[in-house]
C-alpha cells in the first residue's frame, strides 16, 4: 500500500489549504490588492507546498528506502528520488 493512501486525508487537508490560499492570492490580484499583502500570500503558498512536499518525500523514503528495501530497489528508488527533487527545485 502506498504511503499517501495511508496519510491521505492528511495530504488532502494540506492541499485543501493550499488551494484556499491559491484561490485569496488570485482574489487578491483581482482586487488590486496592496503588493506586500500578494508577496505575503505568495511566501504563505511557498511553504504550504514546501511542507507538503517535505510530508511525502519524507513518507516515500521511508517506505522505499528503508531497511526493507532491497538493493536493487534503493537504487531505482534514490534515481526516481534525485530526478523529483531536481525536477522541484528548478
Amino acid at each position: 500500500m502506498s504511503h499517501t493512501t495511508n496519510a491521505s486525508a492528511k495530504l488532502l487537508a494540506r492541499v485543501r489549504r493550499i488551494k484556499g490560499q491559491a484561490a485569496a492570492l488570485e482574489g487578491a490580484l483581482g482586487e488590486g490588492a496592496e503588493c506586500m499583502a500578494v508577496l505575503q500570500q505568495i511566501a504563505a503558498i511557498r511553504g504550504a507546498v514546501n511542507g507538503l512536499m517535505r510530508e511525502v518525500l519524507e513518507g516515500h523514503i521511508r517506505e522505499h528506502l528503508g531497511p526493507g528495501a532491497s538493493a536493487a530497489q534503493r537504487g531505482a528508488e534514490t534515481e526516481a528520488v534525485v530526478a523529483a527533487l531536481r525536477s522541484y527545485l528548478k
